[in-house]
């Protein structure tokens, strides 16, 4: 005989969903961890997702944030030159004069 369906009420769900929103671990881990099938989790994240806490990932936020991060990059590249200057000039002052 076949197994037989689980029923789960919409308050489960709901938090189900909640937590998958939550974690950083992937839908099939989470399955596995639930014993919930994966195609049942993905139907309640499609009925069930809400996206207040969650930031939409568009092209032009994925840009935008790439270009963040390179402008991030070179100020911090900026910042490290800068302290290694500072270092140079603290080590040639702080020698004692004869």
């Amino acid at each position: 005989m076949g197994k037989t369906r689980q029923h789960y009420n919409d308050e489960f769900k709901l938090q189900t969903v909640k937590y998958i929103q939550e974690q950083t671990k992937t839908i099939p881990q989470i399955a596995e961890e639930l014993n919930i099938p994966e195609g049942t989790l993905q139907q309640w994240m499609t009925r069930h997702r809400k996206f207040e806490n969650e930031p939409l990932l568009t092209p032009e936020t994925l840009r935008e944030k790439e270009r963040k991060i390179e402008s991030q990059a070179k100020e911090i590249a900026g910042l490290q030159e800068e302290i290694e200057i500072l270092k140079k000039a603290m080590h040639i002052f702080s020698k004692e004069k004869n």
